[in-house]
């Protein structure tokens, strides 16, 4: 029913992930798997990609309507942490996603500067998404003008909503880390 009722609004297709290199690890933001019409083909092209870590960004009532509703699970039987803060949609993160995210940030960090990859979804793959990947950025020591241009470069429908972006700008920027390479030779 749900994949039908997709199909027919035309929001059937593949999940898409928009990557970005963040520090030191990629960060990638997509749709939630199953928005499209494909829960399961989503969740194998998204475990493929090999995530340390996905945040799912959702309510359990958007998980319900894409038919993602055992996607922690399924997530975890692939091997991979999950995370889920679930922020509703168009409001902003509320106390309990204050309180976590300073934790979840440091771990997110801390697998990113090891190569690590981290995936954010929201419904959309847009708005809460790309409020969470720009904050990521911050935190990760970019300067904020121009971790916005990079977010935007890759995903040109990801404009924030003022409060979203507000959100994003109140991150602490760390000092971006040294990573001393071993030489060759």
């Amino acid at each position: 029913m749900v994949e039908d009722e997709q199909k027919a609004a035309g929001t059937a297709g593949p999940v898409v992930l928009h990557v970005l290199p963040v520090g030191g690890g990629i960060v990638a933001f997509s749709q939630l798997p199953g928005a499209g019409g494909d829960y399961r083909g989503d969740l194998e092209h998204l475990s493929s990609w090999r995530p340390a870590m996905v945040i799912s960004l959702v309510s359990h009532v958007e998980m319900l309507e894409a038919g993602a509703k055992t996607l922690g699970q399924d997530v975890q039987d692939k091997g991979t942490r999950w995370v889920h803060m679930p922020i509703k949609r168009g409001e902003a993160p509320n106390a309990t996603v204050e309180e976590a995210w300073p934790k979840v940030s440091t771990q997110v960090r801390k697998a990113l500067l090891g190569g690590g990859r981290v995936m954010l979804h929201s419904r959309d793959g847009k708005g809460r998404s790309g409020m969470m990947a720009l904050r990521l950025m911050i935190e990760a020591g970019e300067a904020p003008d121009e971790a916005e241009a990079r977010l935007h470069s890759v995903q040109r429908g990801a404009f924030l909503e003022s409060w979203q972006r507000n959100w994003s700008l109140k991150a602490e920027r760390e000092p971006v880390p040294f990573v001393r390479h071993a030489r060759s030779g």
